[in-house]
Order: structure tokens, then C-alpha cells, then sequence
């Protein structure tokens, strides 16, 4: 509930307009890339989830984020239960059960849910330990909860989400009080698997790690999207050819124009210009996370504005690496702009977290 000394005129407003601001151009972008194409409808269904969005935010931040901490292990077991459910019962849709087939033709990602209880869950399990540097113990069991959740969405298969979930877990331990021995152990046994997960991958992410190498090896085939996104990135210029002027988006040389290359749409159609101010929008966006996090009232508040920064950091760098040929491509979409109304309320269900740890710092 609302405490009688916490009012929503203290939300971090700076941080709502640059939100907006994203969502905004991501709509107008969504509408550009997909004119005139069977997903001519695009936009408004973004704009319809970005509507629900505000309100789920809204919902979130008017509740003590220490009420949700509380509810960690019901809420646990529903996810646990829930991607289990999606792995064994829902249709694959791009070789992937991830979706739940709704009316109207929305489908429910649960994964993407998954991410505000997995910070949750690291949330207070860290703030529960009272020591100034974690044990192995520690770091096993927080280990252990993580993993079954991650595994689940792993198996779905869905490699980029199960990898945005990491960077939640890395900040919290790091500020909970990882300890330099554990680190270089864990960066040892990560040395360790990278050359034996390769035999467990499947055959068109090979393909893609390969194409991260060498994208001119196979131009028509696996190397197609990264080419035709850096073509489209290039010819962009400073201004930019104009909303729906763009030649790689509007004759459809490239793919995933409204979601997983939509920047690459976005600077062919406005330029360096335009790249600058949504890069400076989601600066903006990073630092008022960041200071809702150094003012937070305890160590719970704390753990839980870094998960979302760093979780939003680690889905720009992938993303932006990804559509100039600096990362392989993941299928992660860019925060807030990207279509996708799973990806979409869950970002907004996080930054609400944020802003219930601004409004209780009020609270005495």
C-alpha cells in the first residue's frame, strides 16, 4: 500500500520522460518499418502495450517494493511452475515454446516475466546476508535458485533471455560482496564450459557465432542480417533519409525491422543525429536509475535499481553491438523500442520497482 507520507508528485519524472521518449520513437519506428507489410498494425499495438505499461508501472510503484520481497517464494514457485508448463504444453512458434497464444492475436512470453522474480529473488536473498563478503555457501545457493528458472528458460530454447537473466545475478553478487577468489574461480570454470557448450548449441546459433567472425562468409545465408544491418546503418549518414525513406528497411532487404534491428531502421531512416539523441535518452535513463539506487533506503532497494540498470545496460550494449556487427546476433531486443508487448510490460513492471524504492526513501 501507499504510505500517508509517500506521494506520487515524488516520482523520478526525469526518468519517466526519457521512457517516453524511447517508447515513443520506437512506436514511430515500428510504424516506418512495417507500412504497407502485414504487420501494418504494429504501432498501435505497441502504443496499446506502452497504455498498459504506464499502468502496470503505476501499479508496481504504489506498492512497498518490501511487501514483494516478502512474497518472493509464492511467487517463485508460480514462475518455476509456469515456464515449466510453457516448456512441456505451449505450441512452438520459430522453433522456440516460449508463447502463450492469447485473444486477438496477442501471445504472453512468460520468460520475459521471469526476469522481475529472478531479481526478486537475488534481491532479497542478498539483503538477507549479513556478512560483508559472501561464502561459497552463499554463492551456491543463490546459484541454485537462479538456475532452475534459467534452465527452464534455456530448454524453452531461449538462449537471450536465459542470458539477460546473468547480469542481474553478476551486479548482485558483485555489490553483495563478491569476493576476488570466488571471481576468478567462477571466471575459470566459465573458461572451462565455452568450448563444451559449443557441442550442445544448435545448429543455426553455431551459425550465428561463425557469422559473428566472418559475416561475408555466407552473404546469402547465416552472414544476410548483419550485412543488410550494416548496410542500412551506413546509409543513414548523419540525417538520415526520413521516416520511411529508408531503402533496406522499405524494400524489405532486411529482417526483424520492427524488433530485433530496429536501430538498424532507425539510423538509416535519422541518421547519427538521431542514433545520438536515443543513446543520450537511454544515458539519461541509466543514470537516474543508478541515483535511485545510491539513494535507496536499504540494501534490498539497492540490489534491486542495479538489477534493472544492469539489465537494461546489458540489452543495449548486446543490441546495438549486435546490429553493427560487434556482438552476435541473440534475438535481444533493444529496451522499450523493440515490438513486443511481453518485453514491453516487463521493462515497465521493472522501472516500477525503481520507482517504488524512489518513493519509499521518503519514508520514515
Amino acid at each position: 500500500m501507499i504510505a500517508r507520507n509517500v506521494s506520487f508528485r515524488d516520482l523520478d519524472w526525469l526518468l519517466m520522460l526519457a521512457v517516453l521518449g524511447i517508447c515513443l520513437l520506437g512506436i514511430l519506428q515500428i510504424f516506418s518499418a512495417t507500412s504497407g507489410t502485414v504487420l501494418a498494425d504494429s504501432w498501435w499495438k505497441q502504443s496499446l502495450y506502452l497504455a498498459v505499461g504506464l499502468g502496470l508501472m503505476l501499479v508496481v510503484c504504489g506498492i512497498d517494493y518490501h511487501v514483494l520481497l516478502e512474497q518472493v517464494p509464492v511467487l517463485y514457485v508460480v514462475t518455476a511452475v509456469a515456464l515449466l508448463g510453457v516448456l512441456l504444453f505451449a505450441p512452438p512458434i520459430n522453433g522456440s515454446r516460449s508463447w502463450i497464444p492469447l485473444p486477438g492475436g496477442f501471445n504472453l512470453q512468460v520468460s520475459e516475466f521471469s526476469k522481475v522474480v529472478i531479481l526478486l529473488v537475488v534481491s532479497r536473498y542478498l539483503a538477507e546476508v549479513r556478512s560483508e563478503e559472501l561464502t561459497l555457501g552463499d554463492l551456491m545457493r543463490l546459484g541454485a535458485l537462479v538456475g532452475v528458472p534459467w534452465v527452464l528458460v534455456l530448454l524453452e530454447p531461449d538462449l537471450g533471455t536465459a542470458l539477460t537473466i546473468l547480469p542481474i545475478l553478476a551486479v548482485g553478487t558483485f555489490l553483495g560482496g563478491l569476493r576476488w577468489q570466488h571471481l576468478v574461480v567462477i571466471l575459470l570454470v566459465i573458461a572451462l564450459i565455452l568450448p563444451v557448450s559449443w557441442f550442445f548449441l544448435k545448429d543455426y546459433q553455431k551459425a550465428r557465432i561463425m557469422t559473428f567472425a566472418d559475416p561475408g562468409a555466407d552473404p546469402l545465408g547465416s552472414g544476410y542480417q548483419v550485412i543488410q544491418s550494416l548496410i542500412a546503418v551506413g546509409s543513414g549518414g548523419m540525417w538520415g533519409k526520413g521516416i520511411a525513406q529508408g531503402s533496406q528497411t522499405q524494400f524489405r532487404f532486411l529482417p526483424e525491422t520492427h524488433t530485433d534491428f530496429i536501430m538498424s531502421t532507425f539510423a538509416e531512416e535519422h541518421g547519427f543525429a538521431g542514433v545520438v539523441v536515443v543513446l543520450g535518452l537511454y544515458f539519461v535513463l541509466l543514470m537516474q536509475i543508478i541515483q535511485n539506487a545510491q539513494m535507496a533506503p536499504d540494501r534490498a532497494g539497492l540490489f534491486l535499481c542495479m538489477g534493472v540498470a544492469a539489465l537494461v545496460l546489458f540489452h543495449l550494449l548486446v543490441n546495438v553491438g549486435m546490429v553493427i556487427g560487434r556482438m552476435p546476433v541473440t534475438g535481444i531486443p533493444l529496451p522499450l523500442m523493440s515490438y513486443g508487448g511481453s518485453s514491453l510490460l516487463t521493462m515497465f513492471l521493472l522501472l516500477g520497482l525503481v520507482q517504488s524504492v524512489r518513493l519509499r526513501r521518503l519514508v520514515r
